[in-house]
């Protein structure tokens, strides 16, 4: 009996690839014009009443476009909130047909460019989605599952993407360590190679932080307090004053959950807020980029301004929130972002750390450290590694693409 049609799908945080293998080397799908990677997002139209996805998505959302934009889905898989009915466009829907849909949308894409029906998926999946929740860990996997079954695949199975982007490297012998910095999560794979290609994995692990984490820190630590996170709002009911609560602000920094802000009653906390603040301007910041839904606005001014202050030759790294205020803007140099993120870069190096204690592995046994994912890219993840590897060299030529050309590779016998 002949291996039914699997593709090799790479369902990630902030971008998606998919891709089969042609004379034992992965192919790309171009799911979107000269591109073969799609960004992981959805907007939802108000009219037409249809679902966009990928770079379409993101351009509706800043066009201003009326409709729901949404982005890091993958995050919400293992949590109650994946199954919850939500109305958008005038119909129920929870987040499994949500993302069903936009693999559904990969599928026809990976058919179209291909002349083949794909019957079967080989899905790259974090070693852990939840770093330390087995019962959400499970349940993730059963998420990701369904929602691979209802995009219109008869089966699935699941790669550890640190192991996908190992079958990837180019052959060379000795131990090396994949660490494969996502979107959502940080992911390790120990692999020992032989000169013709065998690989041998010899431990796995993973924690759930990744660069939309970095985006979150960077947005806490220096753009929610623009709009009164920290400040003081007075007591309704007596003397004195309170700190305004911390958790509509931590929401507005997180990708997943800035859509569930645009609801009457976060808006009316926050009105709420402004009329008994001590510092109303900033609070009035925080009343109109609820109204005027800026929540991914300002998110993606964020990001921007985390990938600046990674060139070494931009003049004046910054995250300029001209969409919520003229002439309102953070500088973030470098040193700023390392001094943000030095919780979350030691947390990387502990979990790159634990995955060779796992193996019994010293650091100076090392190699070659392989960084993949775009978040691996930046220059604190690179120095840190560089620091706790010493003897290793460091390869990050094909970061974005490692674990899509894995799964891509695998996909022709993962069903034999």
């Amino acid at each position: 009996m002949s291996a039914p049609n699997t593709l090799g799908i790479d369902f990630g945080t902030s971008n998606s690839a998919a891709g089969i293998a042609v004379n034992g080397h992965p192919w790309l799908v171009e799911l979107e014009p000269g591109e073969k990677t799609l960004p992981t997002a959805v907007f939802f139209e108000e009219q037409p009443r249809r679902m966009r996805i990928g770079a379409s998505a993101t351009q509706a959302l800043i066009a201003g476009e009326e409709g729901r934009f949404m982005r890091a889905l993958k995050s919400l898989l293992g949590t109650p909130l994946l199954r919850e009915e939500r109305r958008l466009n005038g119909e129920r829907i929870n987040f499994v047909e949500i993302i069903a849909r936009f693999l559904r949308e990969v599928k026809t894409r990976a058919e179209t460019a291909t002349y083949q029906e794909f019957t079967h998926a080989l899905s790259g999946r974090p070693v852990r989605f939840h770093s330390k929740d087995d019962a959400r860990n499970a349940q993730a996997e059963i998420d990701l599952r369904d929602c691979y079954l209802a995009a219109g695949f008869q089966d699935v199975q699941f790669m550890f993407e640190p192991e996908a982007a190992a079958r990837a490297t180019v052959p060379d012998e000795g131990l090396g360590l994949i660490v494969d910095i996502g979107g959502g999560t940080s992911d390790f794979s120990l692999f020992r190679q032989e000169n013709s290609g065998e690989t041998a994995i010899l431990a796995s692990y993973g924690i759930r932080i990744g660069g939309t984490d970095f985006d979150r820190r960077l947005s806490i630590d220096h753009v929610m307090p623009l709009l009164g996170r920290g400040t003081a709002i007075r007591n309704a009911f007596g003397l004195g004053t309170l700190p305004a609560p911390a958790r509509i602000f931590n929401d507005l920094a997180t990708w997943q959950m800035i859509p569930f802000l645009y609801a009457a009653d976060s808006r009316h906390k926050a009105r709420d807020l402004a009329s008994n603040a001590v510092e109303p301007a900033k609070l009035a910041r925080l009343v109109a980029t609820l109204e005027d839904e800026l929540g991914h606005d300002i998110a993606f001014a964020v990001e921007r301004g985390k990938i600046q202050s990674n060139q070494p030759d931009h003049p004046a790294p910054r995250i300029d929130l001209k969409e919520l205020e003229r002439g309102l803007i953070v500088p973030l140099t470098a040193e700023i972002v390392q001094t943000s993120l030095a919780t979350q870069v030691d947390e990387i190096a502990a979990g790159a750390a634990e995955t060779l204690a796992l193996a019994g592995i010293s650091t100076d046994q090392v190699d070659r450290v392989v960084l993949v994912g775009g978040s691996s890219l930046m220059s604190v993840i690179d120095q840190r590694m560089r620091q706790l590897f010493p003897k290793a060299k460091v390869h990050k030529e094909n970061a974005l693409t490692a674990v899509a050309d894995g799964l891509a590779i695998s996909a022709a016998t993962a069903f034999s």
